[in-house]
């Protein structure tokens, strides 16, 4: 952790959407050394900056010390490193990033789906690990050009480590935490992260995939037949059986929630049918995947979550060869 009187180093890896818009929140924090790892959008963020045109916030160029194409640029550690990238092959990018890792370096992941953490647990053992869910509505419609609706909202919370102390590890927490309340964003910590994390894969599961599968939206695929709205109950409820096995104490209740919630909107797509459309790999692993993998050690009948699995795993099969 940087000393007082220090800038507090932050690395941010996946400059997408998400990844954006929360450079713009930590750039805010004039006691921020910004760094970013930016792949696609390297050359207009290198020339141009990073723009956020938000309904929130307004309109800004995020404030970015060091650009980076590829982690192996790196030679010095920092003290946070904000993990934003699509999780679709999690076990690839915790290696990437040893050099910019020291003893105390913190890992935050801002990402979809569940089971995002063991990787990093497994390759850095002795680092404090932060897990998030947002819950932020961000494009980015042109390279380096993030564009945020007033959707914004975040839990996040420690994944203990054994053999951290712990009052090093909410320390880290805390000092997270200030940096995106100057930031200006929303956000609450939660005393179990996973609660949250596997109330939103419930939700993601279903619409992701499906949306996905059938290319139509929320609303047209419950209307579209009686067996619609009792199949995508019997999926959510399947993830809440595999949640609880997990001891992540969820209630079944959940899916009429979330099922009342999508209906008071008007009909959505997902990031998911968006990688779709764009020929992207997609988020399959920790969306569905690892439910199937906990559902499978467990012995448990998940027939809907099976179903779905595969077939998800099939078009993502498709666009890889594109």
């Amino acid at each position: 952790m940087a000393e007082s009187g220090e800038d507090i180093r932050v690395l941010l890896f996946g400059l997408g959407a998400i990844g954006g818009f929360y450079a713009f929140v930590l750039g805010r924090n004039k006691n921020v050394s910004l760094s970013v790892v930016a792949r696609s959008n390297y050359e207009q963020v290198k020339s141009h900056g990073l723009s956020v045109q938000s309904e929130n916030h307004g309109n800004h160029k995020v404030n970015i010390d060091q650009i980076y194409k590829v982690p192996d640029e790196i030679t010095t550690p920092f003290d946070y490193i904000i993990c934003t990238h699509k999780a679709v092959n999690p076990g690839k990018v915790p290696p990437l990033l040893r050099s910019a890792v020291g003893d105390q370096t913190t890992f935050v992941i801002i990402q979809n789906g569940v089971g995002n953490e063991e990787p990093f647990r497994s390759i850095f053992p002795n680092n404090t690990i932060i897990s998030c869910v947002t819950w932020v509505g961000a494009t980015q419609i042109s390279p380096g050009v993030i564009k945020h609706t007033k959707s914004e909202d975040m839990q996040m919370g420690l994944l203990p480590n054994s053999n951290i102390a712990k009052e090093l590890e909410q320390s880290r927490l805390d000092t997270l935490a200030t940096l995106l309340k100057a930031g200006g964003t929303v956000f609450q910590v939660e005393n179990d992260i996973q609660i949250k994390r596997w109330e939103k894969v419930t939700w993601n599961a279903a619409w992701n995939s499906i949306t996905t599968l059938t290319d139509v939206n929320t609303q047209d695929w419950l209307k579209s037949s009686p067996q619609a709205m009792a199949t995508t109950k019997r999926l959510m409820h399947e993830v809440i059986d595999v949640a609880n096995r997990c001891n992540v104490p969820i209630e079944h209740k959940l899916a009429d929630d979330l099922v009342s919630k999508i209906l008071a909107m008007p009909g959505i797509f997902s990031s998911m049918h968006t990688d779709m459309k764009e020929g992207r790999p997609l988020e399959v692993d920790v969306i569905l995947g690892y439910p199937i993998k906990k559902a499978t050690d467990f012995g448990m009948d998940v027939p809907v979550l099976s179903t779905i699995y595969a077939l998800t795993t099939a078009v993502n099969g498709r666009l890889s060869k594109l």
